[in-house]
């Protein structure tokens, strides 16, 4: 077919079509990039933008927004519409083949059970392809027809290469399965516990059981100190079949085991990858979004020894108690003492009050990058006496490179933030948002600061401040520095200056002097009627090197 006509083409072809051409029309010299980004306006709407720059990127965006809703059943309109094309193992394995995340939703059985029959296959590439694990809901480890849901968790975890776990929900013990053995060598005494009564009970139903004859072997296994004596006779029934374990359950003969090695070998064909003993995986990245007081004991107990971990993000349900946050401090001072200790990023909220921020960083020395959220319910500052600092630890450097603190306070004392910005010379990386300061008092402060002690940012992100008073900070600030990226959201700039259009003009000129400077943002600043002075920019002997420019 002629080139014009192929493009023609494009929008009417559907996701599978679409990916399997797309090799030969590369080789053409067509880029696909109009399909996928016609598909992905037909998903989210005409009007939503599209910020895929690649083919590539559009295709993987697509893939993404899809899988997870043909592999478990879902719809949305795009999918009625299209559910003959999707519904088929052939755009599964598509999508498989793009994805980066895996999402586990265990009150849908079929899909996950599939995976260990029909659908093998696809277990198999996606093991080879998922990086992150999600788990949507929890697992209630009781009860036999979980298996299936634990199983695929392991074949992702331990036999592939996923090292990146986000769990959605509040639920300790499955935390502590999750956790167990794939990375901090922690063994929690309620999952011990559990693992242990499963294995009795499978022993008991297994000796009472002749017409079957299966036996479990211990249920708790650490890289530590694994058990080599405990032959393992794996059990005969190849998948789980939901009616029958259902009906198992309610008579209570459901016969079950937590030990991965042999549900591993339960569910596994008997040629394939799990013959021998299952590996261990290693979660590097964890993510909690729901870390309530419960699942923070949980892993408190597991930091200490837990050396792989690099990255860290905790969202509370509510806001941190203080207690919480300083149990976890000693949890994270622990794992610091270290040298095995990887740990470099973190990210907490809700946070009582801006002070812990700085508890956190003596706690963890080593981090280069923090995000904190801070929302405070009572007023007035508070200290808390159970975490006293030394004047070491004020004067300490930090590695510090990147910096995010987003405040939801009445007011902030000033000096936590600048405190931290003194300690962190190595800054390229500061994104500050909503700090109130007392009535009388300026923003002025943390500017002088960063001229002062931060000479490598590279990117500085203030929103919703009040830097109206804070000019010649701000033209001190532009004079000597290395800034690439610049944003003033919602700062009320113009709102005390006197003189709008001439002080703009001094604002513009300091900006002209920045050649590294290519990413400017003065958003929410109520420019409009001064706004002709910004051309001032691009205009002259010596124009700015800005090359995005937003003041919406």
């Amino acid at each position: 077919l002629p080139t014009p006509l192929i493009k023609d083409l494009l929008p009417h072809l559907t996701v599978c079509q679409l990916d399997e051409l797309q090799p030969a029309l590369n080789q053409r010299g067509i880029s696909t990039h109009s399909g996928w980004v016609g598909i992905l306006q037909d998903i989210c709407g005409p009007n939503h933008v599209i910020g895929f720059d690649t083919e590539e990127e559009a295709k993987i965006e697509v893939m993404r927004m899809l899988f997870t809703v043909v592999f478990y059943g879902f719809t949305n309109s795009f999918v009625k519409r299209n559910i003959t094309n999707l519904n088929t193992p052939s755009f599964l394995w598509a999508a498989a083949k793009c994805i980066k995340h895996f999402l586990l939703t265990t009150s849908i059985h079929e899909p996950l059970q599939s995976l260990t029959a029909e659908q093998r296959p696809l277990l198999n590439l996606l093991e080879k392809r998922i990086r992150s694990v999600g788990v949507s809901q929890s697992i209630d480890l009781s009860k036999r027809k979980t298996q299936t849901a634990l199983y695929v968790l392991h074949r992702l975890l331990d036999h592939g290469v996923a090292k990146e776990l986000v769990v959605h929900v509040q639920c300790p013990i499955m935390l502590a399965w999750l956790l167990h053995g794939r990375g901090s060598q922690y063994v929690n005494p309620e999952l011990k516990n559990l693992m242990q009564s499963k294995k009795a009970s499978c022993i008991t139903q297994a000796a009472s059981a002749s017409a079957d004859g299966a036996s479990c072997s211990p249920g708790l296994e650490t890289r530590a100190s694994e058990d080599q004596d405990d032959e393992v006779t794996p059990c005969k029934r190849s998948k789980l079949d939901s009616v029958s374990v259902e009906e198992e359950e309610e008579s209570g003969k459901a016969n079950f085991t937590l030990d991965l090695q042999v549900l591993c070998q339960t569910l596994s064909p008997c040629d394939g990858p799990s013959a021998g003993a299952c590996p261990w995986g290693q979660i590097d990245c964890l993510e909690i979004r729901q870390c309530g007081s419960d699942s923070l004991r949980v892993l408190n107990s597991a930091l200490p020894t837990f050396f792989c971990l690099r990255s860290l993000t905790l969202h509370s349900i509510s806001t941190f108690r203080d207690l919480d946050v300083l149990g976890l401090a000693r949890a994270l001072k622990q794992l610091s003492e270290s040298s095995r200790s990887s740990l470099t990023d973190l990210s907490i909220s809700v946070l009582p009050y801006t002070k812990l921020m700085e508890v956190l960083l003596d706690a963890c020395p080593n981090v280069t990058s923090l995000h904190v959220e801070v929302q405070t319910v009572m007023w007035g500052s508070r200290f808390s006496p159970h975490h006293p600092r030394t004047a070491a630890s004020d004067m300490s450097e930090l590695p510090l490179e990147k910096l995010t603190v987003k405040v939801a306070e009445l007011q902030t004392d000033l000096h936590f933030v600048t405190s931290v910005l003194r300690r962190s010379p190595h800054l390229t990386s500061l994104h500050v948002a909503g700090m109130r300061l007392p009535t009388g008092s300026s923003q002025s402060q943390l500017l002088t600061t960063l001229s002062e002690s931060n000479h490598f940012l590279r990117s500085l992100n203030l929103e919703d401040l009040k830097l109206s008073d804070c000019l010649p900070e701000i033209l001190n600030l532009l004079r000597d520095c290395k800034l690439e990226v610049l944003r003033f959201n919602d700062c009320r700039l113009l709102e005390k200056w006197s003189d709008k259009e001439e002080s703009l003009l001094q604002l513009v000129a300091a900006l002209k002097t920045v050649p590294s400077l290519h990413t400017l943002s003065l958003a929410q600043n109520r420019l409009a009627k001064n706004v002709c002075v910004l051309a001032e920019l691009f205009s002259g002997s010596s124009p700015s090197s800005v090359k995005r420019l937003d003041i919406r």
